[in-house]
């Protein structure tokens, strides 16, 4: 059960929005709007995809998780906003126990291909969701720009980097971790491989009716990062990969995910000229603590001034 409402939380108010499907959303969406808000200047949204960690069939489950991601500052999203004195978006898009293959929060190929009127396209119903925040924001006296800022980690991480190839028209710059030791790669073939999505862009114009725009993506500040110590690798699970992905996975970049694959997507972004600084923190795993989100606060912050 869903209401749009607004309450107040430690430093700042949270609006939960209903999904609205003639403005072009099925699910509902959290806007968190912190105290301290500029009215002098245009800001930006910062957007953090929701991941909850778990599939049910529930949406009040995920409901429950998004809001905490919205709130709470251990998350990415929620620690640059209050840092930054910027307005966050986090959606609430299921990951449903009874459809396990559709890895929703990580924007995975079965999702991108689903033809069902809530599910469709959910990365075009994340840009109607943040049109609307954007205009709830106004109403508010609130002048926003229409790019992004975009966080996220592990599954949520990996919708970020491939939602930034998707729409890098949309996102001022994106900082993901925790990715699987594998980035998107912006090639269509690589070694005589066709590189489908979402290894490349092989199919993008088939896929999103439209030309992957190179230029952009590659001009899109990016801060991408693992930890030295972290285990936890999607590529080997259905949910996450089918076998014809995983196949050109691990031919292509390594099975191993670390250090084989992670510095193989690396090189690759290094020698296609994508701005992204990309970082292995020592002694931590599969987390993102306070100095990982204190240098992504410095990061957006070099990006914005």
């Amino acid at each position: 059960f869903f209401l749009t409402g607004c309450s107040k939380v430690k430093n700042g108010t949270l609006e939960s929005v209903e999904a609205d499907a003639e403005k072009g959303f099925h699910y509902p969406y959290f806007l968190f709007i912190p105290d301290d808000i500029s009215t002098e200047s245009e800001i930006p949204l910062v957007v953090e995809p929701n991941n909850s960690g778990f599939l049910n069939d529930d949406l009040n489950a995920h409901i429950e998780k998004a809001e905490r991601t919205a709130t709470i500052d251990y998350y990415m999203g929620n620690y640059v906003a209050r840092k930054m004195n910027l307005p966050l978006l986090v959606p609430v898009f299921p990951r449903f126990e009874s459809d396990s293959h559709l890895y929703t929060h990580s924007l995975d190929r079965d999702i991108v291909l689903k033809q069902d009127e809530q599910l469709k396209r959910i990365d075009l119903q994340l840009l109607k969701m943040v049109e609307d925040a954007r205009k709830r924001l106004g109403e508010l006296g609130y002048r926003s720009d229409d790019q992004f800022l975009m966080t996220g980690f592990s599954a949520s991480g990996t919708f970020a980097n491939r939602f930034s190839l998707i729409h890098p028209e949309k996102v001022k710059a994106v900082a993901a971790g925790g990715l699987n030791g594998l980035l998107m790669l912006p090639e269509k073939e690589m070694k005589g491989r066709e590189l489908i999505y979402p290894v490349g862009t092989y199919d993008f114009e088939a896929l999103f009716g439209k030309s992957f725009n190179s230029g952009a993506f590659q001009s899109t500040p990016q801060f991408l990062f693992m930890g030295e110590l972290d285990e936890n690798d999607a590529v080997p699970y259905s949910d996450a990969f089918d076998e014809p992905e995983r196949e050109i996975i691990y031919q292509l970049l390594g099975e191993e995910m670390q250090p084989q694959r992670w510095e193989a997507s690396q090189m690759i972004y290094d020698s296609l000229g994508v701005d992204a600084t990309i970082k292995t923190y020592e002694g931590i795993g599969h987390e993102h603590p306070e100095n990982v989100k204190d240098d992504v606060i410095a990061f957006f912050s070099r990006v914005l001034n």
